[in-house]
C-alpha cells in the first residue's frame, strides 16, 4: 500500500469542549483506502520548553502539576502566545520563570507531542551564556522556584517521580543529541 492509500481526510468537525488551554472536537473522517471512523483530536496551542545551562549545571524550575497531583522538577516552559515565534516564547518563559536572560538560544528540535490526539507541535530550546536579571516575572497563577542541578544527576534520574515530565525526556533526547554530534 503506498501513503496516499494511509491519508485520511476529516469529513466532519464538531466542537465537544472549549477551555482556556484546547479544544476537544469530535471528527468523522475516511482513509483514502476506504474505511471511516469517529474520532477526537485536542486543538492546542504550541509548547515551548528550554534547556538553561549553567556550567555543569541545568536550571530547573520546581512546581505542582495539578493533574498528577505532585511536585515535578523540569526544564522552564509554557504555551506559546498566538502567533509568536517559538524563540521569543522560549526566551519570555527563561526569563519568566528564572529570572535569566539567555546569551544564546537555539533550537535543538521540533515534535507533536502525541500525534494521535493533538495537533500542536513542542519546540525545544538550549539557552546557553545565562546572565541574572534578580527577579521572576511570574504570572498570576503560577507558584514555582528554580533551583539549580548537575547535569548528570538530572540524566540519571530521569523517568523518577522527581523527574516525570515526559516532555522532559523529548527535550534531554534532543539534548543529548546536540551534544553526541
Amino acid at each position: 500500500m503506498n501513503d496516499e492509500a494511509l491519508i485520511w481526510k476529516v469529513e466532519q468537525s464538531e466542537p465537544l469542549l472549549h477551555t482556556p488551554v484546547f479544544e476537544v472536537l469530535a471528527q468523522q473522517e475516511r482513509a483514502a483506502a476506504g474505511p471511516a471512523g469517529s474520532y477526537v483530536a485536542i486543538q492546542a496551542p504550541d509548547w515551548v520548553m528550554v534547556i538553561p545551562v549553567l556550567g555543569e549545571d541545568f536550571l530547573l524550575v520546581r512546581q505542582w502539576r495539578h493533574a498528577a497531583r505532585c511536585l515535578t522538577t523540569e526544564f522552564p516552559g509554557g504555551v506559546r502566545d498566538g502567533n509568536e515565534d517559538p524563540a521569543e516564547t522560549a526566551a519570555r518563559e527563561l526569563l519568566e520563570e528564572t529570572g535569566f536572560r539567555a546569551g544564546t538560544l537555539r533550537l535543538l528540535g521540533r515534535c507533536n507531542p502525541n500525534p494521535a490526539l493533538f495537533s500542536n507541535s513542542f519546540h525545544c530550546y538550549l539557552a546557553e551564556d545565562l546572565s541574572p536579571t534578580g527577579a521572576q516575572h511570574l504570572d498570576e497563577d503560577e507558584v514555582l522556584t528554580y533551583v539549580r542541578r548537575p547535569i548528570r544527576e538530572v540524566i540519571a534520574n530521569f523517568g523518577s517521580a522527581e523527574y516525570s515530565h515526559a516532555l522532559m525526556g523529548t527535550a534531554l533526547s534532543f539534548y543529548l543529541r546536540e551534544k553526541s554530534l
